[in-house]
């Protein structure tokens, strides 16, 4: 059975990795959809970072499922062919700078006249107002901005600094996803179709809310000056590896005491209670550090498991994707690219049970569905070669 998303066609106008992840999530869960890209200025992922075979990670770790057509929509006829494209989709996305659809002619207003239900996500950096909304970004500049580095170095008093990974792309990408899943659900009870919106910059403010904004929650007092709940990570030295060692609650606390032979841990004031500890995070986190340094990562992981502590070894990524959990998850899979060869990639997240996901084909090649596309639009033969003869259209067949 196909995924559950089959059946929905998807015109995906996006570039990078926001759109593109967002996009190839919808594709996995089933969608038929259709990446479109500039003939001669296509996803600037294609031409980034690790890449064998004309193809980078980057393009094809967030665009398989896809077709992709290849259309200059600044010339009347490829404008056309975009617009009858349109005509046959549930969902149009797209991640450039407000104003810049208006230009081309294919705005919310634009394409709903041509499909009245028509869901069309739009994705910005800063949104459609404000002072910096036509402001170029990229993700470690949301990651100034929203106060996510300043979390991300300890407390306010402490130096920011970023994570390092692309974390407001991803989760742009994720929440598109999950928006027009809902879209597409309102729609199934309303008929309507409908314009939505999304930041980078909002999605990062919402996802820290639920964790990290607590001294600005309580209206009238606030915090102006956010201090760390400690400064040391959850990461610890032993004498052969770093762990990691997390407790809450206060049999774990106990638990590990014990795995420690502390029991005058237990007898101490201050950790006896849960705010206890959360206050002298800091004189804890140190105590637990001490005595990590005595013992190897093996000896400890099999002692703190004993006692069901939370704990972990702290793995690289050529180790990650060889840990017997990840392996029993199958959340890594090998599969065979037509063109670039073999690859090793993530499966998508979610299993659904009665619709399965499955990669149904590789990232494609610019302007490789041209042509099937193109047919399926109802175009001649004679039409198509005139649109490929003038640059229109550029199809990897003629290639």
């Amino acid at each position: 059975m196909p995924g559950p998303l089959d059946g929905i066609r998807v015109v995906d106008f996006t570039t990078m990795i926001a759109g593109p992840y967002g996009t190839m999530i919808l594709a996995d869960q089933g969608a038929d959809v259709i990446k479109v890209e500039a003939p001669l200025n296509s996803d600037h992922a294609r031409r980034a970072g690790y890449g064998q075979r004309h193809f980078s990670a980057a393009f094809v770790n967030n665009n398989r499922n896809k077709r992709s057509i290849a259309i200059d929509v600044k010339q009347p006829d490829g404008l056309t062919l975009l617009l009858r494209l349109v005509e046959t989709a549930d969902v149009f996305v797209q991640n450039f700078r407000p104003g810049v659809m208006k230009r081309l002619g294919i705005d919310y207003d634009d394409l709903c006249e041509v499909n009245p239900k028509l869901i069309y996500l739009s994705m910005s950096g800063w949104g459609e107002e404000g002072p910096w909304a036509h402001k170029p970004v990229y993700d470690p500049i949301i990651q100034a901005l929203s106060g996510l580095a300043s979390v991300q170095g300890g407390s306010d008093d402490a130096r920011p600094r970023l994570i390092r990974t692309i974390l407001p792309d991803k989760l742009t990408g994720i929440t598109a996803a999950q928006a027009v899943a809902s879209a597409l659900f309102a729609r199934e009870r309303t008929g309507e179709g409908q314009h939505v919106r999304l930041s980078m910059l909002d999605s990062i403010v919402a996802f820290m809310w639920s964790s990290d904004m607590g001294s600005q929650t309580f209206i009238g007092k606030e915090v102006d000056i956010a201090a760390a709940a400690t400064f040391i990570d959850l990461i610890y030295e032993t004498s052969t590896d770093y762990i990691s060692v997390s407790v809450m609650t206060n049999d774990q606390w106990h638990n590990l005491c014990a795995a420690f032979d502390k029991p005058e841990w237990l007898a101490d004031d201050r950790f006896k209670t849960p705010a206890g500890r959360d206050r002298f995070a800091n004189e804890r986190l140190e105590l637990i550090q001490s005595v990590l340094k005595t013992r190897s990562a093996e000896d400890w992981l099999e002692r703190l498991e004993a006692a069901g502590v939370p704990c972990a070894p702290v793995l690289k990524r050529h180790e990650m994707i060889r840990h017997p959990q990840v392996e029993a998850s199958g959340v890594v899979v090998e599969v065979e690219h037509q063109h670039a060869g073999q690859l090793r990639q993530a499966r998508n997240a979610a299993r659904f049970e009665g619709t399965p996901t499955e990669m149904r084909h590789s990232a494609p090649h610019l302007g490789e569905h041209s042509r099937k596309l193109m047919d399926e639009l109802g175009y001649s033969q004679l039409e198509q070669d005139r649109l490929v003869d003038s640059g229109v259209v550029a199809s990897s067949i003629d290639a």
